[in-house]
């Protein structure tokens, strides 16, 4: 059986932006990455946009636990982008949580 590492999440949170509005969801979501790589619990947060469709902007996060994770969701600038500023640019999004599968 394969070793799971259940401690630390991993967090692919994907966005589809409303047409035309790409490089302002980048720019967006690009703003959050500062506060966020200063958060404590924090391990990876990259942004990346799809090669062949750059309407689709996705972070993978990697948090040092669950709680550290919840944490982030509580903060004023991620929950300012999912209650006010989403709407704007964002067709649909996708948050899945993930445990490492370890070698």
């Amino acid at each position: 059986m394969c070793k799971k590492d259940t401690t630390q999440l991993v967090c692919i949170a994907e966005f589809f932006a409303l047409n035309g509005k790409e490089q302002e969801l980048l720019a967006v979501l690009h703003s959050l990455m500062g506060p966020t790589h200063k958060e404590p619990g924090c391990l990876r947060y990259e942004l990346n946009q799809d090669c062949d469709d750059p309407r689709r902007i996705t972070f993978v996060e990697k948090w040092k636990d669950r709680d550290a994770f919840d944490q982030h969701c509580a903060t004023s600038y991620i929950k300012n982008f999912f209650d006010h500023v989403r709407p704007t640019f964002v067709e649909r999004f996708e948050v899945k949580l993930y445990w490492e599968v370890l070698s």
